[in-house]
This record gives C-alpha cells, structure tokens and sequence, in this order.
C-alpha cells in the first residue's frame, strides 16, 4: 500500500491534469477563434476601407478640374505681430504671383478663453492690410482667430456660455474696426451637432453680413462611414468627424468653409489621395453654391499618429482634390484650396500646389 498509494495519487493528477490541460486546450481553441473573430470583425471593414479609398484615387483627372482663382493660405502671427518686414512681403508678392490665392488667413489671436481678444496681439495689422492691399490689389486679408474649445477638458473656450460667445462676435467686430477684409474661424476640438456653434455662426453671420465682409471657418473632416464621429466619441472620448449634415449647416451659415483635410492618420499616399476624394466629394455634396468650399492642402511636415509626411503630401492631396470635383460637381465655382502653413512649407509644397492645380 505504500508503494501503491503514490501511484493511485499519481494516475488521479495525471487525469486530473489530462482534463484540465483539455479543457484549457479547448478554451484556448475557441478563444483563438474568438480572438480571430474580433479581429477579422476590425480588419475586414479596414482593409475594404483600404481597397475602397485606393479604387478611390485611381482613374483620369477631368479637364477643368484646376484652380478658379479662388484659393486661401494660412499664415503665421509674425506678418502682425513685427517680426515680418517689407522685404517679406516683397518676397511673399512674388511666391503666390500667378497662383489663385486670393485670400489670406492671417493668425491674429488667440482668443482668450472668455472669447476677448487683446488688441496687443497685433500691433502691425494697419502695415499688412494696406500694404497687400497696395502691392498686391484683388488679394483680402482676413483676421485668423481661434483658441482651444473646453470640449474634451477644463480649459478652453465655452460656446455653451452665452456671454463668450457675444464675447467673440464682439471681438470679431474690433477685428473688422481694425480693417481687415473679413475673418476667419477655428476653433477645436469641435464636436457635431453643437447648436452652440450654430448660433454662434448665426450671430457673426448678422455682423459681416452688415459689414459686408466674408465670414470663414475652418471646418473638420466629414464622417468616411456613416456615424462614425459617434463611433469614435464613445471608444475615445474625441471626435474627429463632423457628420455630413451638421457641415452642411454650417457651410449654409458662412462665405467660405474651409476642410482641414489633414492630419488623416493615412499611412500611404495613395490611401490619403483617395480620402481626400471622398472628403471633396462629401462637402460638395452639402454645400451651397453660394459659399466658397476650400479644400486643405498640408504645407507642413511631421510624422506622428495623425499626420505621415510621406502618405500626406500635396501632390496627392491635389489629385484627390480633382478626382472628387471631376466625379461630383465638375462645373462649380466657387471652389478651391487653402494651403496650410506658410512658415511650414517647402519649395517642393509650392511646386507641387503650382504644377497640380494650375
């Protein structure tokens, strides 16, 4: 018995074992298949994404479908606050000669956080407005105000607040008093559907309307499936879309909207070209005739999550540009891009802008 007791202890832990190790076996099998299953769920929708947006980007530009003098630039806070001279803008003349830029976004803010604006912050626009306005006639120079929304954190502007936003049309107001030819919005991070935003734009419509100036924002990326900032809002607590029916409201409430079409996450080139066909095609399908729609061009080079400078370039953003207006509203006007960021830009951006659009 005492030789034998081990033996009978140790055939039990051996079937003991032998079931554990089994069912652990089979739990691992069927977990392997559920695993698989969730994956196949999150990457068969991706890579026919993929195939989706490369189809996308394939295919013959339509004739026509090139600059209508109707394009935009971003520029930095050092054209109003000293640091830019004469001879810069000597130099700036005679970069966009040629090209279809018509309007400037001059970076005057920010905003403070209560929607005022310290008129300290640009001491030299009287210089840059009649300065461009006498060197370079037919060329508007809009205010570029903004500031950081308190939309996913404490800190920011409150739309919410009816006080800041009067603050903000007021500001706008000392912006026209200071005589720029229009101004220009972005605020972010913005979610979809804010009716705060929307009154806001209501009221700063009725102020530029009565001045006759041009009201303008720069407007999120539309939803690629539908729904999807809804999506992306409860996974991450962020939105990065707007829906397509919420940028038609808007764009029905301004003279110019303006998409930033970057900072896609687009690991290729020939996937970013074929989003930014989709995303032209989106916009022009809910944007009035009567308002300008300016697609973004990324004059500007990094590497992160968001933005690859090797998939997200201009040439790819421009052909992308094309093939959506070629396919969806070939014949429209008031049409064109707005190229982001002065002070970022390469001579191969500039290039890229000239021989692809012109």
């Amino acid at each position: 018995m005492s030789v034998a007791a081990p033996r009978v202890v140790s055939t039990q832990s051996t079937i003991l074992g032998a079931r554990v190790n089994g069912r652990v076996r089979g739990l691992w099998r069927r977990g392997r298949w559920i695993v698989l299953g969730f994956a196949l769920l999150l990457v068969l929708p991706l890579a026919g994404s993929a195939a989706a947006l490369r189809i996308n980007y394939a295919g013959d530009l339509r004739e026509g479908t090139q600059s209508r003098g109707k394009d935009a630039i971003w520029l930095g806070h050092a054209w109003v606050d000293g640091r830019k001279k004469d001879a810069d803008l000597a130099a700036f003349a005679a970069r966009i000669k040629g090209t279809g830029i018509r309007d400037l976004y001059v970076h005057a803010g920010p905003l403070e956080h209560d929607g005022t604006l310290p008129a300290a912050r640009y001491p030299r626009a009287a210089w840059l407005i009649e300065s461009v306005h006498r060197t370079m006639p037919g060329i508007r120079v809009h205010a570029w105000l903004g500031d950081v929304l308190a939309t996913e954190g404490p800190e920011g502007l409150r739309l919410e607040d009816a006080a800041s936003r009067a603050a903000v049309v007021g500001s706008a107001r000392q912006i026209l008093d200071a005589g720029f030819d229009g101004v220009h919005f972005d605020l972010e991070p913005l979610l979809s559907d804010d009716t705060n935003y929307l009154s806001l734009l209501d009221d700063l419509g009725e102020l530029t309307g009565s001045r006759k100036v041009p009201l303008s924002v720069a407007a999120h990326q539309i939803d690629p499936l539908p729904a999807l900032h809804s999506v992306n809002g409860a996974i991450s607590g962020s939105e990065k879309w707007w829906s397509q029916e919420f940028f038609g409201q808007v764009a029905r409430r301004v003279d110019q909207i303006a998409v930033m079409s970057y900072d896609t996450w687009m690991p290729l080139e020939s996937l970013y070209g074929g989003y930014v066909a989709q995303q032209t095609s989106l916009a022009l399908e809910v944007t009035p005739e009567d308002t300008d729609l300016l697609m973004g061009l990324p004059f500007f080079h990094e590497d992160d999550l968001g933005h690859h400078d090797s998939a997200e370039t201009v040439a790819a953003a421009i052909r992308g540009t094309r093939l959506g207006l070629g396919r969806t509203d070939h014949d429209r006007e008031r049409f064109g891009v707005a190229l982001y960021v002065d002070f970022a830009a390469k001579e191969e951006d500039w290039a890229a802008y000239r021989e692809g659009w012109h």
